[in-house]
């Protein structure tokens, strides 16, 4: 025992000391530097020999002790204030955090009422909103009266609100599919659109634009429509939508949209929800359906649409239609919204996307991806009022709608003799403007020709629209105030190609691009 004291005095012992010894040195520093008078006995008895130079040095080291006390004092109170900062009680926290939970489910509520109310809005306009019902939240969602092989989800549980509330509305016995029309024909759905929007919503057409717009859809997914204020941009794809019952959704562009998440929403992590937009909304509940449908992108170029639209166009340009699939979710939840597959959202061939363009100084110029992907349409004027009957609105299919234009597609096909010429023109363009028919243009133009002749309408005005809007658009980035007489020759050219006056679009196109300059 005697022993291990020896030992504990000579190293436990010591080290204490030593321990002890940081505080007296702390000490005796403060000692020091707060002994003002025995400071200055020092300076008086070093100072008798000073020069200016060593005056000047005793200030600067004092200013130097004074800057370091300074520093230390204002790093001691940071320290206190972070090791005594306030701290919320566990009552207090776990009462804030109810708050929040409710705060969160008042603005999903919110979310819903906002969907009602537009729907009801949406049935005062004209025709009956699909879909919603005034007591569907505490029905779809609280009742057991559904038929499903599995218990519908409460959206209340689910990341996905308004997905889980489509998916317990779609799965429950409100939901009945109708009866489709399967023996019409495309200029019958024309004609019977054209009369059904002027009788029913007093929205008036001429037919060939409907032509246009119908025959547009066998071409391309996307179609834009542009054209001055108040010409019907976004009242034709809203009365397309009532003609075929299924109600064209209306996504307002902001300007300030900059990435995808301004369409499809995100992941929230602070409170583990999904902020949903209309937009990926209108594509879940579009996988429910057969009917075709139209997502309204209004005023699209406020925002420059190459930035939030870049993954959709590329999507869209897959060859095969099942990969047509948007990433919504890293990871699975079990109790994801069942047409999330894989964190992945299936883009349905039921659904096309329109664009609505005002060509002002408020809004950007549209990218050339974004008009080769789309078949762009100018509404420049309104159709005078008739009056030449009625028509009630129909149920088709979108497999039918796809099926007429692959019908078309093999029964019109472009003649021999406009193809010949058609490529005798891309020649002529690369010789005089540098410029030619891309291989997407091409099979556009041969897609939409026959659908636009299945319509009504004849190939020359097909050919006539389709160079116009997919060839003669890109003259607007050539120096057109050197080009007045080559634009005249070319203009000659066609009236020799495809006969006098024949290509009025083009001829038309071609004189305001000669008064652009």
């Amino acid at each position: 025992m005697d022993n291990f004291l020896r030992y504990f005095i000579a190293d436990i012992g010591q080290l204490f000391y030593d321990f002890i010894d940081i505080f007296s040195a702390i000490f005796q520093f403060l000692f020091r530097l707060v002994n003002f008078p025995g400071r200055m006995e020092v300076i008086k008895a070093n100072n008798s020999e000073f020069t200016t130079l060593d005056w000047i040095m005793l200030l600067i080291a004092n200013l130097a002790l004074v800057a370091l006390i300074v520093i230390a004092v204002i790093f001691l109170i940071k320290l206190l204030r972070r090791l005594f900062r306030f701290r919320v009680p566990v009552k207090k926290y776990e009462e804030l955090k109810n708050q929040v939970k409710q705060m969160q489910k008042d603005l999903i509520r919110a979310n819903y009422e906002k969907d009602r109310l537009l729907a009801m809005r949406m049935e005062m306009i004209g025709g009956e909103a699909p879909g919603l019902d005034d007591e569907k939240e505490e029905k779809d969602i609280d009742s057991n009266r559904n038929t499903m092989e599995t218990p519908p989800i409460d959206p209340m549980d689910s990341r996905f609100f308004r997905l889980t509330a489509v998916d317990n509305y779609f799965k429950s016995p409100e939901y009945a599919a109708p009866e489709y029309e399967t023996d019409i024909t495309l200029p019958e759905f024309c004609a019977r659109f054209r009369l059904y929007a002027a009788s029913q919503l007093h929205l008036y057409y001429d037919i060939r634009l409907l032509r246009h717009f119908v025959a547009s859809f066998g071409a391309a997914r996307i179609v834009i429509l542009q054209g001055i204020s108040g010409t019907g941009k976004t009242s034709l794809p809203y009365a397309f939508g009532k003609f075929v019952q299924n109600d064209s959704t209306v996504v307002s562009v902001q300007p300030a949209w900059r990435e995808r998440t301004e369409l499809y929403g995100y992941f929230n992590e602070f409170t583990k929800k999904y902020t949903e937009t209309d937009f990926l909304k209108a594509i879940y509940e579009a996988n429910f359906k057969k009917d075709p449908h139209l997502i309204i992108l209004d005023e699209m170029n406020i925002a420059r649409v190459e930035y939030y639209f870049a993954e959709m166009l590329s999507i869209l340009e897959m060859p095969r239609q099942d990969e047509w699939k948007i990433d919504v979710v890293t990871a699975t939840w079990d109790n994801d919204p069942v047409h999330i597959k894989g964190g992945k959202l299936q883009i349905p061939n039921t659904t096309w996307f329109i664009g609505t363009i005002n060509n002002d100084d408020s809004t950007f110029a549209v990218a050339d991806k974004v008009y080769d992907r789309a078949i762009p349409i100018d509404l420049d004027s309104r159709a005078a009022i008739f009056d030449e009957g009625t028509a009630d609105p129909i149920y088709i299919t979108a497999d039918r709608l796809n099926e007429l234009f692959d019908e078309a597609k093999a029964t019109y096909r472009i003649s021999d003799e406009n193809m010949k010429k058609l490529e005798e023109m891309n020649e002529y363009l690369i010789n005089n403007f540098k410029l030619a028919f891309g291989n997407r243009i091409m099979k556009q133009l041969k897609d939409y020709v026959p659908c636009y002749m299945a319509c009504g309408g004849t190939e020359l005005e097909g050919i006539d629209f389709m160079v116009a809007k997919k060839v003669l658009r890109k003259f607007e980035s050539l120096s057109l105030g050197f080009m007045k007489d080559e634009l005249t020759r070319f203009s000659s050219y066609l009236d020799k190609q495809f006969g006098k006056n024949t290509m009025a679009i083009c001829k038309e196109y071609i004189d305001y691009l000669k008064k652009m300059n």
